[in-house]
């Protein structure tokens, strides 16, 4: 027991272990300086590593160099807080209010709770730290509205710059009426931005009955219609995480639903909206094509814009995009060389992983052309011998067989001559 032990442990140690010779493909690094750098995973990489990148090795010569896996996502960071609305009154027709924000050290956007409902409206923001005081600050203006009937969305944010005034007083020209404001949230939001990386190529466009879609071994099948079909072909093993829709700029004030599919599965949803217009007097201004989901593809996705009874948008393309993927690391005074391509590899243990911490002004190195290794002979088969040599064993056993049937027949013969 204690060997068979002894040997599975040797047998696992030498399956995942890491040598150059292991590796399919090579790309070498180009850096400056010895600061620490990254470089991006991109198509070529997703094309011929693990799916869960696990195989990936930096060697300096031969010695291999320890590095940090990111995902860009980018962060945010938000403080909500429900804030007291006072003296709703109307002072020369418009409607006027206070908000308490004197529990807030600073915030950047308050979000109404209004029970008007089909309307558009103009709102003005003044901040002062005394509800008496005669001196407001101008904050600036916000266009609120509901387009409910129009299926065109509603806005009740107020956006204002970083401030920490303790009071803010907002005058609402417009529908909405002192009673109509029933609430609302501060929010202070810290952003750091997203990286994002286009995958995949151009899709096929073509018109299809959205409910209509089925997916086959041939690939997907549809009837003709009015909804819009974004069909992604050939993405192998690359994850996706947000798709970028380029409508036609002659296209205004739409609002469609969309649904993200792949071969097995709905993975996303979301809409898509482009609104210019002006209401009592007002200019509403909303646009967004980007919607976000997550899948590892599976080679397909189909995008279905739902266009309803309107007619179908006119898209001039459209875009799937993931989070970079950054590998830091901190380069020696040696040339540099990445290498994948080892299914039976597992995920390395870095200590400079653990305890790694992004520089500001760390640099992009760059990736060379990728090449099959020179070194390359595989992993020696780990198998054990009976399932590298089938046939040898078929034959002992055969061979035992007949050797016991002979045994038997002998004996069957002497017990008879007795």
């Amino acid at each position: 027991m204690k060997l068979a032990l002894a040997l599975a442990a040797l047998v696992f140690v030498f399956a995942s272990n890491a040598s150059i010779s292991y590796f399919k493909y090579q790309r070498p690094i180009n850096f400056v300086g010895t600061n620490q750098h990254y470089v991006i995973v991109d198509e070529s990489i997703w094309k011929h590593a693990r799916a869960d990148l696990a195989d990936l090795r930096i060697y300096a010569g031969q010695t291999e160099v320890p590095y940090a896996s990111v995902i860009q996502r980018g962060s945010s960071e938000s403080d909500r807080k429900e804030v007291r609305v006072l003296q709703q009154s109307t002072i020369g027709g418009k409607t006027q209010f206070l908000i308490d924000m004197a529990g807030l050290v600073e915030y950047d956007r308050v979000d109404l709770k209004l029970a008007t409902k089909n309307f558009v409206a103009h709102a003005r923001v003044e901040g002062q730290d005394d509800p008496h005081g005669r001196d407001w600050a101008v904050l600036g203006d916000s266009i609120l509205y509901d387009l409910s009937k129009e299926r065109l969305g509603s806005n009740s944010m107020l956006r204002l710059p970083r401030t920490a005034y303790k009071y803010l007083r907002v005058t609402i020209d417009g529908p909405v009426k002192p009673e109509d404001v029933q609430g609302a949230t501060s929010e202070f939001r810290q952003e750091e931005k997203p990286a994002w990386l286009d995958v995949g190529g151009r899709p096929r466009i073509s018109q299809i009955a959205g409910n209509s879609i089925r997916w086959d071994k041939k690939g997907l099948e549809s009837q003709p219609g009015n909804d819009t079909l974004l069909l992604f072909e050939g993405l192998g093993n690359v994850p996706v995480e947000r798709i970028v829709i380029d409508v036609d700029p002659t296209q205004s004030n739409f609002r469609r639903e969309i649904e993200i599919q792949d071969r097995s599965q709905l993975i996303g949803t979301g809409e898509i909206n482009r609104i210019h217009m002006v209401r009592g007097g007002q200019k509403i201004d909303s646009d967004d094509q980007e919607v976000r989901f997550s899948a590892r593809g599976d080679g397909t996705l189909a995008v279905i814009i739902y266009n309803g009874d309107d007619p179908p948008l006119k898209i001039n393309g459209a875009r799937l995009q993931q989070h970079e993927r950054r590998i830091y690391f901190h380069p020696p005074n040696h040339a540099l060389t990445l290498y994948y391509g080892d299914d039976k590899l597992e995920s390395p243990v870095y200590d400079y992983a653990k305890l790694f911490v992004q520089d500001d002004d760390a640099i992009e190195a760059i990736l060379g052309a990728e090449t099959t290794n020179e070194m390359y002979s595989g992993r020696p088969d780990g198998r054990p011998w009976t399932e590298r040599h089938p046939v040898v064993l078929w034959i002992a056993i055969i061979a035992a067989v007949l050797v016991l049937g002979a045994m038997a027949l002998r004996s069957m013969r002497s017990g008879a001559a007795a």
